[in-house]
């Protein structure tokens, strides 16, 4: 029982998105019209990402990043900026979720470090946020992005044209926020124990891999030579980033296939579904993303209308809050609460002060923009 509750515990998600599958199958019986659910490319890249990205943490090229920008004498405001900044730029590439794992627990080791750990929550709570604006400027920076980039069959000018501006905009106001967080003080950042590559040319391995993985989103390489390519590669040279890959997500986004798709041929709710988002893609898209999160949001939704970039602005600025707006922000209140001077009323009021503000300050831009 008590693994049960644990499972349910870590997959809360993936188990919500199956009930939500067996409910709707219930009521449009499985038929071989559910293949026609799945988009097999969008789950072939994800695995890949993780993949390679698993590789990348393995040979420990983050944490080896984050020393080196870190270490050194540093006024405490910059350095609060450059804790902030980590994870909005690596999102870009290795997704909001991998960043927080990566940086959230590092930033506590910093900290520490240095006796701020009254920084803890207005740092954390920025870098949570930063990885979610981050990661919308880049087809593989979440996986919505993913998705729609798949869905719509976007090309890379419309994609980023729709992002670069509440991109930018997201940089500036977190550079404002970081600044006001802390002190001008200075400090002396020393770590005990210097991190090193973990074979190098391994690194470059994962990079070219990396690179194919780009390529398959950019539809130069076919998702089927990719998937190939990587799993042979992970099955000769390192077996055990398998076992890191997310396979509950995979399986989420299945059991989200399967609902949406059912959704879709329930007429009353198709055509309920459909009259929203043909007033407003962007604004359903947000409100939609705070109560079920943005993921399951964008799977959703994107069956009821053509105006992909009101969707993927509402997904993307719609990741900012309620906790649950976009689930990498979990992992964040995670590591926090765990500290033994955690206060977690005190982080949750700064969470919802700092993705309100953005929320509707990014919001506001992207309604004045025609959304």
């Amino acid at each position: 029982m008590k693994k049960v509750i644990g499972f349910l515990k870590r997959e809360s998600v993936l188990c919500a998105a199956a009930l939500c599958a067996v409910v709707s199958a219930v009521l449009v019986p499985p038929s071989p019209a559910y293949w026609s659910y799945i988009d097999l490319r969008v789950l072939c890249l994800l695995f890949c990402l993780m993949a390679v990205v698993a590789g990348f943490q393995e040979c420990g090229l983050f944490a080896v990043l984050a020393q080196r920008i870190l270490s050194g004498k540093k006024q405490i405001r910059l350095l609060t900026a450059a804790l902030v900044m980590l994870p909005f730029w690596t999102s870009m590439l290795i997704t909001n979720d991998v960043a927080l794992i990566t940086f959230v627990p590092f930033t506590i080791l910093v900290l520490t470090l240095i006796a701020r750990r009254d920084l803890l929550i207005p740092v954390i709570v920025l870098q949570t946020a930063a990885a979610n604006l981050g990661s919308m400027a880049t087809p593989v920076g979440n996986p919505q992005n993913l998705f729609l980039y798949s869905r719509y069959s976007l090309s890379a000018g419309d994609f980023f044209s729709a992002l670069c501006l509440p991109t930018a905009v997201s940089l500036a106001l977190l550079l404002v926020a970081a600044a006001l967080c802390a002190p001008a003080q200075m400090v002396q950042v020393r770590f005990e124990a210097p991190q090193t590559l973990c074979r190098p040319a391994m690194l470059w391995f994962f990079g070219a891999l990396f690179a194919l993985c780009l390529l398959s989103v950019f539809r130069v390489l076919h998702y089927g030579v990719l998937t190939a390519l990587v799993l042979a590669a992970v099955l000769i040279f390192d077996r055990g980033l398998l076992k890191k890959v997310d396979f509950g997500l995979l399986l989420t986004f299945v059991c989200f296939f399967v609902f949406a798709g059912n959704i879709g041929r329930m007429e009353p709710v198709r055509a309920l579904l459909a009259g929203w988002m043909e007033r407003s893609a962007f604004l359903t898209s947000l409100l939609a993303s705070q109560v079920i999160s943005n993921v399951p949001a964008a799977v959703l939704l994107a069956g009821f209308t053509e105006n992909w970039r009101g969707l993927l602005l509402g997904v993307d600025i719609g990741g900012l809050g309620t906790p649950i707006a976009s689930l990498a922000s979990l992992i964040s209140l995670k590591f926090y609460f765990r500290q033994g001077d955690a206060r977690p009323g005190r982080y949750l009021a700064a969470f919802l002060l700092v993705n309100v503000v953005g929320l509707l300050l990014l919001g506001g831009l992207a309604a004045a923009t025609g959304c």
